[in-house]
């Protein structure tokens, strides 16, 4: 799996070197960080493109991110597709869980699944909430999902 800083460059490292690395860094630093996991992801032609992002919030002052994207065959409805997001996201949370954990670090999995029944993905909302807890994660969905909302929505290309 390739991931990229926000300037697009590749990292050089694994994502699990480049996240120990990160974590050192800002605790040498001095920075309280929080972590929050978010996928997006559009319908285009035949494809669904995703973007996941790594957002690393620094308490008062600012933050970064790492992004990761991909792409897939349209064979699927919304909720469908709501839900692949939230596994994209838990699947990376869960790999760098024992990291975070080590470094006491706060995170959260942010979902692009609005919580007001008019919209089309509010079907999706029960599955992807209880799949979170299930795993464990402290969750955030719309509006306040800017990791997956915000951020990996302007990377989906």
């Amino acid at each position: 799996m390739s991931w990229k800083k926000f300037t697009g460059e590749p990292l050089e490292n694994s994502i699990f070197e480049e996240v120990e690395y990160i974590l050192a860094r800002e605790k040498r630093l001095g920075h309280n960080l929080k972590v929050c996991i978010g996928t997006d992801s559009q319908v285009k032609g035949g494809q669904i493109h995703f973007a996941t992002v790594i957002t690393f919030l620094r308490q008062k002052n600012g933050g970064f991110m790492f992004i990761h994207q991909d792409k897939t065959k349209n064979h699927m409805n919304i909720r469908q597709r709501m839900l692949l997001e939230v596994q994209k996201s838990i699947e990376i949370a869960h790999e760098l869980r024992y990291i975070f954990d080590k470094n006491d670090i706060d995170l959260e999995i942010h979902v692009d699944i609005n919580t007001q029944p008019r919209f089309k993905s509010y079907d999706a909302l029960q599955d992807a909430v209880g799949y979170i807890i299930g795993m464990g994660f402290n969750f955030k969905a719309k509006p306040d999902a800017f990791a997956s909302s915000s951020c990996a929505n302007k990377w989906v290309q």
